[in-house]
């Protein structure tokens, strides 16, 4: 879409006792990412604005920055119930605009002083599009609450385009001991396997398939693979998984066992040594 919202589906499996498992890339406004994150069901992981350098984040709210999707005249309780009149809705766009204007320039002044990326592009975050990779296996929560009318409305959109997305894709039967293996191409799935969930891992944490040349680079994902085990970074190791062979829990998922747990078993016997 134009406006920066999206989701797409990047793999979609279900388990032999019919447990569905599903990855989507979504973007939406980081000013909702707080609310995206109360889901404890979801295993997640986002683009960071430390990892940007300061020039391409200015870029990017500059030419294409966040907004409310809804204006609404203030009133008692969380959600508004009327919309503001056209010319007041032009009004407030412009005074959001002006605010991102305004922190563009402490940026900038803050920039002369060398202050790290990670301390200046925080002041950018209201005005930036956020992407974030999620995989679970329980959605209905999710759905019910953040495509409720009452919902905030960046997230509503955003929630919306995810059920759609999930609507118009077919899962793939995965059987026993085969992987659920988000943004792994279909021309490298004759690699040995555990190659594959090395490069699953590495990709989704790095939140894209390709490197910024637009070439994958398999090497440099297994090697970024073994620094995040190495420095026990394990949230990008929750989006590959496999069958579990029943409908139980096991950690936020039902019916399916993520490999973090096979990286926490390995990274506790070498504790123990």
């Amino acid at each position: 879409m134009e406006n920066g919202f999206s989701a797409r589906v990047l793999t979609d499996s279900v388990s032999p006792a019919g447990i569905r498992l599903t990855t989507l890339e979504v973007r939406f406004p980081r000013f909702v990412l707080s609310e995206f994150n109360t889901h404890r069901t979801f295993s997640r992981n986002s683009s960071s604005s430390r990892a940007v350098p300061t020039k391409k984040m200015i870029e990017r709210v500059l030419q294409n920055p966040a907004m409310p999707v809804e204006w609404g005249v203030n009133k008692p309780g969380m959600s508004a119930s009327e919309a503001l009149s056209d010319a007041q809705a032009q009004e407030a766009k412009a005074e959001w605009l002006r605010a991102r204007d305004s922190a563009v320039q402490h940026v900038r002044n803050m920039q002369q002083f060398n202050v790290h990326k990670q301390v200046v592009n925080r002041m950018l975050e209201p005005f930036m599009w956020h992407t974030v990779i999620v995989t679970a296996t329980e959605w209905g929560n999710f759905f019910a609450l953040r495509c409720a009318p009452n919902a905030q409305p960046e997230i509503r959109v955003a929630a919306e385009l995810m059920r759609d997305a999930m609507a118009a894709s077919a899962p793939r039967s995965v059987a026993i001991d085969e992987w659920h293996l988000p943004l792994v191409q279909d021309d490298e799935r004759d690699f040995p396997i555990e190659d594959l969930k090395k490069i699953s891992a590495a990709r989704c944490a790095r939140v894209s398939y390709l490197t910024h040349d637009g070439n994958r680079d398999v090497d440099k994902d297994i090697e970024l693979c073994e620094r995040l085990r190495a420095d026990r970074h394990l949230s990008p190791f929750e989006h590959v998984a496999t069958p579990s062979g029943d409908d139980g829990s096991h950690a936020n998922f039902r019916g399916w066992v993520q490999m973090r747990k096979e990286i926490e078993g390995e990274l506790r016997s070498i504790s123990s040594l």
